[in-house]
């Protein structure tokens, strides 16, 4: 097995239980400080510029790109990246020095993806990075640009107003026979919105108080029926339980000693904060990997969350369409993910358990 092979297989397995974890950690007296409630929060006004400050700051000073290692257990994480048709639309929030952007591009030669990060370094850097990997046609898939998206949210280039209106339009009333009459040519001032939203390690770097904006802003900006993929730090993570009582800033969240932020996630605030928004969950969960140290052998106890939502309950097959509310992850038809050889199949599937609540709608609403 290669080493991108291991490392993959390492990242996708669940190597100790979560809550014999949990129960570990809150019996340990002097892991005490991380459970008690934290003090009301002081004023705030200025933190999420401080916080944008301090992670360019960072990025500065690790410019080499050798800080962060390509992602390579992404593509098996997330599987529907690699499934996806000709010319999908990624949107990649925070993207670092690339070590996202990169797997995603090698993985699936026909992706197009945008990336956004606060740091124009940063993204010099991800440009560099991204270039000398030889992956094919990089130059015409790979789109960097500029963005705090948490305080101006992404551009109108990206999804315009009306864009914007009627994907919100047609996530309240997806039952609806009569057909759109497109007065608006998306092309000519927007990309149209993204098929995919990757938040990898990056919302747990936004201050508690300002995710809900940054959540809805990803909602704003995804195609009915697109998904949204989350990986950050899940709660009890060993970098968690070395921060000392000191650096807690808010309940679970926490500032290291150059002034960035970590907020360590568990299922249930996760799907608060993206049922909020108006996404529908597919799947959350704890992972779980036990890693060793290669220069001193110590093993280390990592924990992150998982979770994929789609923007609504648009389900395509071709120029069939349903709509249901029984979601499993299985059956999610959509036509990024399973591809199907024929209708008959699919009614076959529609007849089972998991889509017993199918409704068959017109696709004239989603076209």
């Amino acid at each position: 097995m290669s080493a991108s092979e291991t490392e993959a297989s390492e990242y996708h397995s669940k190597d100790f239980n979560w809550e014999t974890l949990r129960q570990e950690i809150e019996n340990d007296p002097s892991l005490n400080y991380h459970l008690l409630p934290f003090p009301s929060p002081q004023q705030e006004e200025h933190h999420s510029r401080d916080s944008i400050k301090a992670w360019q700051k960072f990025h500065i000073q690790h410019s080499s790109g050798k800080f962060f290692k390509e992602r390579r257990y992404l593509l098996k994480e997330f599987p529907e990246l690699v499934s996806c048709e000709d010319g999908c639309k990624v949107l990649e929030v925070g993207c670092g020095n690339g070590s996202t952007a990169l797997p995603i591009l090698r993985g699936n030669e026909k992706i197009i993806l945008y990336a956004c990060d606060c740091s124009n370094e940063t993204l010099e850097r991800a440009k560099e990075f991204v270039a000398a990997s030889n992956v094919i046609s990089v130059e015409h898939r790979f789109h960097p640009f500029y963005c705090d998206f948490v305080t101006t949210g992404f551009p109108k280039w990206l999804a315009c107003d009306y864009c914007r209106e009627m994907f919100a339009l047609k996530g309240q009333n997806y039952l609806s026979d009569i057909r759109e009459k497109r007065t608006h040519e998306t092309d000519i001032c927007c990309v149209g919105g993204v098929d995919f939203i990757t938040l990898i390690f990056t919302l747990s770097a936004v201050p508690l108080q300002t995710m809900p904006t940054a959540i809805r802003e990803c909602f704003s900006v995804l195609k009915p029926g697109g998904l949204l993929l989350f990986r950050d730090y899940g709660l009890y993570d060993m970098t968690m339980l070395r921060f000392k009582p000191e650096q807690r800033v808010r309940f679970r969240e926490y500032m290291r000693s150059d002034g960035t932020r970590s907020y360590f996630f568990c299922p249930d605030n996760v799907r608060n904060l993206f049922i909020c928004a108006g996404f529908i969950e597919l799947e959350i969960e704890y992972c779980c990997v036990k890693s060793v140290n290669r220069r001193n052998g110590k093993s280390m106890q990592r924990v992150w969350v998982h979770d994929e939502h789609v923007s609504s309950l648009h389900i395509a097959y071709g120029d069939r369409f349903f709509a249901y509310q029984n979601i499993d992850k299985l059956t999610y038809l959509c036509k990024f993910c399973i591809p199907f050889d024929s209708w008959n199949k699919l009614q076959e599937i529609a007849e089972g358990p998991c889509l017993s609540l199918c409704v068959p709608v017109s696709a004239s609403n989603f076209m």
